[in-house]
């Protein structure tokens, strides 16, 4: 199972992050998306490289895959858990989670990037990776272009972050 979340991750600024989008894509195969999030988020899983993946990303592709008012039909429950325990089967993997360095981080992302409403999950995410190191999320999401010292790259545009 993944490495559980932890300050100091190999190589420091070597990390790849997901986001929440990416992991979405990857798993349903009725977006326009999915064969090339599938691709590059089975090339993470199955490489030597350490990669990431949020906690709080964890929770929302759950909270959106299962949902009826966003995908008709949703992804049943026990087949998105089971996404979820493929993901964490990967050795490579560590999940982000908060430390008592995270406050502080979050609260200079939200005070700086002038954040407020739905823009305080993708500060978390941000934050999060800022805390642990992370050297690149992956997203199709342009919001977290606001958050300093964090590289965004969108995989589906083939852009490389390696």
């Amino acid at each position: 199972m993944g490495k559980v979340a932890r300050l100091g991750l190999p190589g420091p600024w070597l990390v790849i992050a997901v986001d929440t989008n990416i992991l979405v894509y990857a798993h349903r195969e009725d977006s326009p998306f999915h064969q090339a999030a599938f691709q590059r988020v089975g090339e993470l899983a199955e490489g030597p490289a350490t990669w990431a993946i949020p906690w709080p990303c964890v929770h929302e592709f759950l909270a959106i895959v299962t949902h009826p008012r966003i995908y008709a039909p949703p992804t049943p429950l026990v087949r998105a858990l089971d996404q979820v325990n493929a993901w964490l089967e990967s050795p490579t993997l560590a999940l982000l989670a908060e430390s008592p360095a995270h406050w502080p981080t979050l609260r200079d992302l939200l005070a700086t990037g002038r954040v407020s409403g739905a823009q305080v999950h993708d500060a978390r995410v941000a934050a999060l990776c800022r805390q642990h190191g992370v050297r690149a999320l992956w997203s199709a999401d342009r919001d977290f272009s606001r958050f300093s010292g964090l590289r965004v790259v969108n995989p589906l545009l083939g852009e490389q972050s390696t």
